[in-house]
């Protein structure tokens, strides 16, 4: 692969780092910031992080905070003990998103359960409606069970509790 197809490569990612960062309440910004530190082979200032991304110097100053705020980025000293402060992406993301499983979708997923469960009780029995609203109940608990078990174990424990299961 030559270093423009590696290029172009990272210029994909980093615009779905993009889209994903909007999906999770985060701007394109952060996103974008993210992935340049994801990809950056040291950690980066300030400065450096204006001029790869084109963002303005306050951006990045107040993406960079956010970001450090919920662990995907951490701020390091230079090397030497100098005053300007390095951000380095956190990597190990996994924990990052059993973060968002538990704060938002498992909030969610139960908020809608207990719709759900209150409408299952004011339907009578034979309507036509409980067999629909007992099917979406089903799949609620089914997702509550996911989201849980996402949220609890390592990306590997569940690899491993799958791979077992298929055998």
């Amino acid at each position: 692969m030559s270093d423009d197809d590696s290029a172009v490569a990272r210029e994909r990612v980093i615009e779905s780092m993009e889209q994903s960062a909007e999906v999770y309440g985060l701007s394109r910004s952060a996103g974008r910031i993210y992935g340049v530190l994801y990809f950056a082979a040291d950690p980066l200032s300030i400065p450096e992080l204006v001029d790869e991304t084109g963002y303005a110097k306050s951006t990045v100053s107040n993406v960079t905070r956010t970001l450090s705020r919920i662990g995907l980025v951490h701020r390091k000293s230079s090397v030497g003990g100098g005053r300007r402060v390095r951000f380095e992406a956190e990597r190990e993301i996994w924990f990052i998103l059993q973060d968002v499983f538990q704060q938002y979708i498992q909030r969610e997923v139960q908020t809608t359960l207990r719709t759900i469960r209150r409408a299952e009780e004011q339907v009578p029995a034979d309507a036509h409606e409980q067999e629909h609203i007992q099917n979406l109940r089903e799949t609620y608990e089914d997702l509550e069970e996911i989201v849980q078990l996402a949220s609890e174990y390592s990306a590997t424990e569940l690899r491993e509790a799958l791979e077992t299961y298929e055998r």
